[in-house]
């Protein structure tokens, strides 16, 4: 038999745990649904999509260029641009140099499925894209395809569905007319 100086001391069970767990665990409960709400909160912010908010005031019409292709001068963020109408691009894509010009820092890392492959990129919100009487603010941008440089004066620019979903569009032999919703 063990010596009563060898066993373990046992307290009275009266029902009651010791307050320091109870406590502590409550606390660790509290600390982690804190920590996610925060978290929820900050997220909403910085990933939530801004609204886009559509100005426009009356249509535009592009003529067909020689080549078949829809070019539309514009801006990005008040800065010139010559815009390719791209209806199979999601994004209004910009090179670097006019990101640069435009003040399109910072933004997302992304990868952009192109016809020529997979190109790394980055995506920045909050930009303004105008087009003639048309103009969406609040709107994504791609940033860091090759667009064939300058013509013009002005960059190159894709113009894709973020911008262009926004207005109707009819589209003709040789022209097309984007019109407000």
């Amino acid at each position: 038999m063990p010596s009563p100086e060898n066993s373990p001391q046992r307290s009275p069970d009266n029902g009651s745990r010791p307050t320091g767990l109870v406590s502590g665990a409550g606390a660790i409960v509290t600390f982690w649904l804190v920590l996610i709400l925060a978290l929820y909160l900050i997220m909403k912010q910085v990933i939530a999509p801004s609204t886009p908010v559509v100005s426009a005031q009356g249509d535009l019409k592009i003529e067909r260029s020689r080549d078949g292709h829809f070019y539309a001068p514009g801006k990005i963020n008040d800065e010139p641009v010559l815009f390719l109408i791209d209806t199979g691009a999601s994004l209004v894509v910009v090179d670097e140099s006019l990101a640069q010009r435009a003040g399109l820092q910072g933004g997302k890392a992304t990868r952009f499925a192109t016809a020529n492959g997979s190109m790394p990129g980055r995506v920045v919100s909050g930009a303004t894209v105008s087009l003639g009487p048309l103009s969406v603010s609040g709107l994504d941008i791609g940033v860091g395809l090759q667009l064939g440089g300058q013509v013009g004066g002005k960059d190159r620019a894709l113009l894709g569905q973020n911008f262009l979903s926004r207005f109707n569009i009819r589209l003709g032999r040789d022209e097309m007319v984007l019109q407000a919703r």
